[in-house]
C-alpha cells in the first residue's frame, strides 16, 4: 500500500504541469498619447523591437527588462521612456507548488509582464497651452 502510495505521489509531482504551457511569450500592449493625437512609437527590450501607429495594440515578446520607448507625433513633438517590466507572483505561487520552481520561465522570461494599458505622456503644442492660458484668465475674471 505505501509503495503505491509512494508512486502515485512521485508521478503526481514528475507530471506536474509545466509552466510554459500557462503563459504565451507575447503580452498584448495597448498604448495612446495623453492628449489623443495620432503619431508613431518604436518600443524595444532585450527580446526585440516593434514599432506600433498611434493610438494601437502590438504584441510585446515578455522580458525582466523595462520596455524602452520613443516616440513621435504626427506634429513632430517626441517623448520617450519606459515600461518597468512585472514579476507575476500568481506565477511564482504555482511553480513552487508544482515544484517546477519556474525554471523553464526564469530562462525564457514567460514570468515577467508589462501593463497591458499605457497612456504615454507628450508636451501641449503651444495652441492648446495658449488657448488654456487664455480660458483660465478669463474664468479668473468672471
Amino acid at each position: 500500500m505505501n509503495t503505491k502510495l509512494i508512486i502515485a505521489l512521485s508521478s503526481a509531482m514528475l507530471f506536474s504541469g509545466c509552466a510554459t504551457i500557462v503563459n504565451d511569450p507575447t503580452v498584448p500592449l495597448t498604448a495612446s498619447f495623453s492628449d489623443g493625437s495620432e503619431g508613431e512609437c518604436k518600443f524595444h527590450n532585450k527580446r526585440g523591437v516593434w514599432e506600433l501607429d498611434m493610438p494601437g495594440t502590438a504584441m510585446i515578446r515578455r522580458s525582466d527588462d523595462s520596455l524602452i520607448y520613443a516616440c513621435s507625433t504626427e506634429d513632430g513633438r517626441e517623448t520617450d521612456g519606459s515600461i518597468v517590466s512585472e514579476f507575476e507572483s500568481g506565477k511564482f505561487a504555482a511553480s513552487v507548488i508544482f515544484w517546477d520552481f519556474g525554471i523553464t520561465d526564469a530562462i525564457t522570461d514567460k514570468h515577467r509582464t508589462y501593463q497591458g494599458n499605457i497612456v504615454i505622456p507628450v508636451k501641449q503644442t503651444k495652441e492648446i497651452a495658449q488657448a488654456n492660458d487664455t480660458d483660465n484668465e478669463s474664468t479668473e475674471k468672471n
